[in-house]
């Protein structure tokens, strides 16, 4: 009796009846465009609207049958790229995973220049203005709340109309070189208060090296607000 390489391959499976059910592409498909349906969804409350199509899935491909819902998430950052890839997962008893690929458009409003910025410049409301924009397309990120740039300093010039990205922007500095500020020393729910001189600029958050006026002695001390420094006891 002549044996095909085919049932060869079921005998040596131990299998001696019909294959076993698969998971076919259709079926992959259908749970990729479900999953995205409902990101698109959620957005669309958020005021954002989402377009998107699912990468194509070789119709040949067959996995093992899940007898569960097919698990789908994001396995790249959708709100930084446009092409962001999905995890496909049956976690059923016979396991198995794959990746599947998307082209996702997140349209929304975002912050934008009204006119040319400079180098230095301190951003104000009226600098502002809201575009609808795709915003998963700037890979430097976007600023979509004015709260969170107002104040701020424009790192580089900025063309009217342009996209306002956070590496744009840097916070002011709280303390200028020259500046005499309040030294304030804590340890616990006690504190001293002097008076000294920066030897340098900073901003909130950052350290800067401060000469004490009452002792002449130079301390690194930590800003905490413009014209105020914290150091450690």
């Amino acid at each position: 009796m002549r044996i095909t390489n085919f049932a060869l391959l079921l005998l040596m499976s131990g299998l001696s009846g019909p294959l076993l059910a698969e998971t076919t592409a259709e079926q992959i498909q259908k749970a990729t465009l479900a999953f995205l349906d409902n990101f698109a969804s959620e957005q669309a409350d958020k005021g954002y609207t989402v377009s998107f199509e699912p990468g194509s899935i070789d119709s040949r491909l067959a996995l093992a049958e899940c007898d569960q819902p097919l698990s789908v998430e994001f396995s790249g950052d959708p709100w930084k790229s446009t092409s962001p890839s999905m995890l496909v997962a049956c976690e059923a008893s016979r396991p198995w995973r794959m990746f599947v690929t998307a082209s996702v458009s997140i349209h929304g409003p975002a912050l934008v220049a009204t006119r040319p910025l400079t180098r230095g410049e301190r951003i104000t409301g009226d600098l502002l203005t809201r575009q609808s924009v795709e915003l998963n397309a700037s890979r430097r990120g976007v600023i979509t709340a004015t709260d969170q740039a107002i104040g701020m300093q424009v790192r580089r010039a900025v063309n009217a109309g342009s996209l306002i990205t956070p590496d744009m922007l840097s916070a002011p500095n709280a303390v200028e070189r020259g500046d005499h500020v309040i030294i304030t020393a804590k340890t616990g729910g006690f504190s001293v208060r002097s008076r000294g001189k920066a030897l340098a600029s900073a901003s909130v958050g950052e350290q800067v090296l401060v000469e004490n006026l009452r002792s002449s002695r130079t301390i690194r001390a930590s800003v905490v607000a413009p014209g105020h420094v914290e150091i450690p006891m």
